[in-house]
């Protein structure tokens, strides 16, 4: 597929890098010069258009025409509203997918036409129905920011816990392992449950154990 992303910052390159690592053709376009030079250099694969998603031409350089999917993840939900209806209606975009920052938006998105969607894992399901990226984000922040579900993929190659049973990690206080995706299958864990590279982890933990909790299973 041929997939437009307006917004660089750390949602975008995420995106960016999991559907590249999926061979799919990827454009971002970004209005911050720096973050820009970043990412050609993160992400050598990938055009960068240098502009601002909400402009028509910055699209027009991105392809936009020709895109499967446009999506726009900035942290602005306004831009991100403008950037999918610009696609939809300029550019004939039939698929456009949108972060959305606050959750009472999420009815006007749907309105619109757009997917709407808070997390790079869903949007990434949404655009190719595959699962998980390959480092920690975090999903939703819960209680004002003090506790987190996260997801945690673990690496194919050089995995640590893998063939390990979750009684057997030394894991964090405060963290729990919620769930594990394998494949098309969900799986909820037990002590004697064992992992296996790839498994896709979402756990609940408080913020301040999140670094701690990737250490655990993947660093």
């Amino acid at each position: 597929m041929f997939i437009v992303i307006n917004g660089g910052g750390k949602v975008g390159f995420f995106l960016a890098r999991k559907l590249k690592n999926k061979k799919h053709n990827v454009v971002i376009i970004e209005r911050d010069e720096k973050t820009c030079k970043q990412l050609a250099t993160d992400l050598p694969d990938v055009m960068i258009i240098y502009g601002d998603g909400c402009d028509v031409s910055s699209q027009e350089d991105a392809g936009t025409s020709h895109a499967d999917v446009f999506a726009s993840v900035t942290g602005d939900d306004d831009d991100n509203l403008v950037a999918c209806e610009l696609a939809k209606i300029t550019f004939n975009v039939s698929r456009t997918v949108a972060r959305v920052n606050s959750p009472k938006n999420e009815r006007i998105f749907h309105k619109m036409g757009i997917e709407a969607i808070s997390s790079t894992t869903i949007i990434s399901r949404l655009i190719e129905e595959e699962a998980t990226i390959g480092d920690i984000i975090t999903l939703y922040t819960l209680k004002k920011g003090q506790i987190a579900l996260v997801e945690i993929e673990l690496p194919t190659e050089k995995c640590k816990v893998c063939h390990k049973q979750i009684a057997e990690l030394k894991l964090p206080e405060d963290c729990v392992i919620a769930t594990i995706v394998r494949g098309d299958e969900v799986i909820i864990p037990r002590g004697n449950t064992v992992l296996e590279a790839g498994d896709s982890i979402i756990a609940l933990t408080s913020v301040e154990k999140e670094r701690e909790l990737k250490e655990v299973l993947i660093d």
